[in-house]
């Protein structure tokens, strides 16, 4: 299995933070994003991983790992910057795709790779709690996602109008089985690049607006449910919220970052 890591955008909503380094190298706890990824990946076995660079991309340089530059990424969004490393969905091995701006523990890599789905999302059901401790109101920043009765994601990416449209909060982490590689770019390479996608070109199309252009055109998309496990790193006020968790030993009610620490043995 092989990781890519999207981590081509400016996360302006970070500065000063990211005004000398992409959003990934925000420090969490006393380590960049990255890093949290990286050892997450590493202990759910997951040594392959390849960045996709944009942002101050030298800046990455000394984490010693591939990468593949989008030298659009100022004009683009992340679905464009995931086709920049179509050569890695060459069908040759599984692939998960990792938004650069969030930090996860072991166990949600791990459930991703245990679903036998051609193409699945992991979505976490606890976000209401999360939510609730980055903002006044959460459904000021939710996105729609709900499930049909064989697990499937049958809507996400939509502004929700009551809590009850959110039965989980998708979390940038997507499961691409070897075999559905090649579909996936083929859907891509389809699109019209005028769109709109839910009013934007492909270009600058949202994640969300491509998987539901997948699961509406080209194949169902599983949801992996998880209970946590997982942060959003978006906003100045998500990294104050954090951090005054850890410091007051409660962040690991919503992501444990000591399960992250250290890498297993095993090999995907």
């Amino acid at each position: 299995m092989r990781a890519i890591i999207l981590v081509a955008g400016e996360g302006t909503r970070l500065h000063p933070h990211t005004l000398d380094r992409p959003k990934c190298l925000v420090r969490l706890a006393g380590r960049p994003l990255l890093d949290w990824q990286i050892d997450a990946l590493r202990k759910a076995g997951v040594r392959d991983v390849t960045l996709v660079t944009g942002h101050k991309a030298d800046a990455l340089a000394p984490a010693g790992l591939p990468a593949i530059h989008n030298p659009r990424y100022r004009d683009t969004n992340m679905v464009a910057s995931l086709f920049c490393a179509r050569s890695l969905l060459d069908g040759a091995d599984d692939v998960i795709v990792s938004y650069g701006d969030i930090a996860y523990e072991p166990r949600v890599i791990d459930a991703l790779a245990a679903s036998p789905a051609p193409i699945a999302i992991t979505v976490n059901r606890d976000w209401l709690a999360l939510w609730r401790q980055r903002m006044a109101d959460p459904l000021s920043d939710a996105e729609t996602l709900r499930i049909d009765a064989a697990g499937h994601v049958i809507e996400l990416g939509r502004k929700p109008r009551t809590l009850a449209d959110v039965e989980a909060q998708y979390m940038g982490l997507i499961g691409i089985k070897a075999g559905f590689a090649s579909r996936l770019v083929d859907a891509y390479d389809a699109l019209d690049p005028t769109g709109p996608y839910d009013g934007r070109d492909r270009d600058r199309m949202f994640m969300t607006s491509f998987l539901q252009h997948v699961i509406d055109r080209v194949s169902p998309v599983a949801a992996v449910p998880c209970d946590g496990g997982w942060l959003e790193i978006d906003t100045l006020d998500d990294l104050s919220a954090y951090e005054s968790l850890h410091a007051t030993g409660r962040l690991a009610q919503f992501c444990d970052l000591k399960t992250v620490a250290g890498e297993s043995s095993g090999r995907r």
